[in-house]
């Protein structure tokens, strides 16, 4: 490795590391998982009786508890991915490493042209890389892409329901208090319809480590620089939808 001028340009290639998930985690689970940010909708499956609890992630944060659903006769995982893009890689290796390796996430963002509705689906085709995590698992780059097996499972589920989405590109990003106005153009004018925090590093990780990977976003708070509105953002039956549309996509992967 040569050192940069700039840490967070010095990507090393070598597979070796001191820490692996490897080392705490064995293959034990079912290919299929849904990665979902809705913790008011994976408490109504358990509720319901849907999810059975089957083992948890840890952190400092505490447990993330690791739920298998039947659907169509297949075993599928679901948990409660944590927020931002370190953490949220890190569960990603896990699960990984306990072996899932065709998943679909599922969560919302914030939308860069107030034009699109709170609820309206959005699937990531790429992520403006304005967080730290991606670049330790590939090369520097602008940008990185989302897997086209998975975009493509979710784009059929969506069309054989006949529901309106948008194909695009996300910024993300660590610092939510840092969204400032000129960074908002900027990345208006590069194409993003979408600001969030997890999808660059989602997207990085399952190229690394070669699983079939895609996200399904729904229009959230308008981001868009003129002023800021939560615009209600949180509703519970859009979450649910969105979610059970992501089960559908990753089984039939």
């Amino acid at each position: 490795m040569r050192l940069k001028k700039y840490p967070i340009l010095e990507y090393d290639s070598s597979r070796k590391v001191i820490v692996a998930p490897g080392m705490f985690y064995k293959k034990e689970l079912p290919e299929h998982c849904v990665i979902c940010f809705f913790d008011d909708v994976l408490k109504k499956i358990r509720r319901k009786g849907e999810g059975k609890l089957i083992g948890h992630l840890s952190s400092e944060m505490g447990k993330q508890p690791i739920f298998e659903m039947l659907i169509n006769k297949k075993r599928l995982v679901v948990f409660h991915s944590a927020v931002g893009a370190p953490l949220a890689a890190g569960f990603l290796e896990e699960i990984i490493a306990k072996g899932c390796n065709k998943i679909i996430a599922c969560g919302g963002a914030g939308v860069l042209n107030k034009e699109i509705a709170v609820g309206k689906i959005i699937v990531p085709s790429s992520a403006v890389r304005d967080e730290g995590t991606s670049y330790h698992y590939i090369p520097p780059g602008r940008e990185v892409s989302a897997g086209k097996k998975g975009v493509k499972a979710i784009i059929k589920v969506l069309e054989k329901y006949k529901i309106g989405y948008i194909v695009g590109k996300t910024w993300t990003t660590d610092g939510f208090y840092r969204e400032t106005l000129s960074k908002i153009k900027a990345r208006k004018a590069e194409g993003c319809i979408t600001v969030e925090m997890e999808a660059a590093a989602f997207f990085a990780v399952a190229k690394y480590r070669k699983i079939i990977f895609a996200q399904m976003l729904y229009g959230g708070d308008d981001c868009s620089g003129s002023k800021w509105d939560s615009r209600r953002w949180n509703r519970c039956s859009i979450r649910e939808r969105l979610f059970r549309l992501s089960c559908e996509a990753c089984i039939s992967l």
